[in-house]
């Protein structure tokens, strides 16, 4: 501009490049702003000529095509004889920054306040439990934090070293423990002999986070009295590895052992009993509903595939078995649940190899080429694997793959599986 505020140049951005301001050259800038901003401007150009410099100042600044934006501008004494320059800055992609960084400090602080109300719940179910609990770290084995329950079962105090509390022929048997816990997630609970009187405990440990640096949550039971005493029943089912249910003909849960709890991340009793088994089944209701129809059908099942979605939102694959307290229509049915979700990914492993030969043959051989020897590599793999669960029973195979015997036999002989089709009969 001149030194009067008349437009001499324009130069735009280029998120408004494509406006056509070339009008504007020749007339004062106070004629290209909104009518109430034309004031404002005319001080700005007053003031940097009398002062080199004007304040900033905020302008909807009103382009030809009708779009309108605000714009933070300063003024500048070039010379006296070389006019003024005005450079702006566009406030509508200010504010979307802003707008940003708000909703991204707010989601922060909601994420924050959930945190705060999960660890508030975690410690009042941690101070209440009768259960003894202790947390441990998993780099040095110091005590962090037990509660009452469990410094009642003698020298548990937290910044105590746990292994000092054990007596030295329960020391290895607690770090393979640990050790079994970090590589596979759980382990069969052990005896250890706590504290100045060696009282026995059944321990069993847990990750208290994902990685086991960051330490174990460790429950401690009371070991029964009597060594030469039978076991019960009860405690046979709670010290299972497997999670056990008993459910009624509503699949409602009637009792659980301790792995089922763990399996569904459960921290109390109260929030399993009495609630539906379909709650944490793949596809609630239905799961359980087939569940219940199959064991009134045919007694029994086995090998029933779905997936459980734990309460902190963990799935795992899981097999279940399950069979009713009486052949006609059962009142109570006993379910055992395991985990495979690891086994299945161990079953896959042998694939890997020769699938990532097969896509080192892309561009040489065609893509129906490729998806044929895939088949047959998919098809290769899991006879085998059929044929080793039945200890090579063809008969068995076969019906384990839903195959007439014609079929699978003629399937061996194209993969060059075994001998001849009639070396291993169904009574082999």
């Amino acid at each position: 501009m001149d030194v009067d505020g008349v437009i001499t140049d324009v130069s735009l951005a280029n998120t408004v490049r494509g406006e056509g301001v070339r009008d504007w050259i020749g007339r004062p800038w106070a004629d290209t702003v909104e009518d109430l901003a034309g004031d404002k401007v005319r001080r700005m150009v007053a003031e940097a000529r009398a002062h080199g410099v004007s304040h900033f100042g905020q302008i909807t600044q009103r382009f030809p095509s009708g779009l309108e934006l605000p714009i933070e501008y300063n003024a500048v004494l070039l010379g006296a004889d070389s006019g003024l320059v005005a450079v702006g800055k566009n406030l509508r992609a200010v504010a979307g920054v802003q707008s940003g960084l708000i909703a991204s400090q707010h989601a922060r602080e909601q994420d924050a306040w959930k945190l705060r109300t999960v660890e508030t719940r975690y410690r009042l179910l941690f101070e209440r439990s009768d259960e003894p609990l202790v947390q441990i770290d998993g780099t040095d084995l110091q005590i962090i934090d037990a509660n009452p329950a469990a410094v009642r079962a003698g020298a548990l105090d937290a910044g105590r070293d746990f292994l000092a509390t054990l007596a030295p022929a329960d020391r290895d048997s607690f770090r393979a423990l640990l050790a079994r816990v970090a590589e596979h997630g759980r382990a069969p609970r052990v005896t250890l002999h706590i504290g100045p009187t060696a009282t026995p405990w059944l321990v069993r440990a847990s990750l208290a986070t994902p990685t086991p640096q960051a330490g174990f949550l460790l429950h401690l039971s009371q070991h029964a009295s009597g060594g030469s005493e039978a076991v019960s029943l009860d405690d046979l089912i709670e010290r299972l590895p497997d999670s056990f249910v008993l459910m009624d003909a509503d699949s409602i849960v009637l009792r659980a052992n301790r792995a089922f709890f763990d399996l569904v991340q459960a921290v109390a009793p109260g929030s399993v009993i009495g609630q539906p088994v379909g709650r944490w089944l793949q596809h609630p209701g239905a799961d359980a509903g087939v569940l219940i129809a199959s064991v009134q059908r045919h007694r029994i099942v086995r090998g029933f595939s779905t997936s459980l979605q734990g309460e902190l939102g963990t799935t795992v694959d899981v097999e279940i078995s399950a069979a009713g307290n009486r052949d006609a229509k059962p009142q109570q049915i006993g379910l055992m649940l395991r985990d495979v979700s690891r086994r299945q990914s161990t079953q896959a492993e042998p694939l890997l190899g020769p699938l990532v030969k097969l896509a080192d043959q892309i561009g040489q051989v065609s893509l129906l080429q490729l998806v044929r020897d895939t088949g047959g590599l998919i098809e290769r793999h899991y006879i085998e694997e059929a044929l080793g669960r039945v200890n090579g029973n063809r008969t068995a195979a076969a019906e384990l793959l839903g195959l007439s015997r014609q079929s699978l036999y003629a399937k061996l002989s194209r993969y060059g599986i075994g001998g001849h089709p009639e070396d291993k009969a169904a009574g082999d």
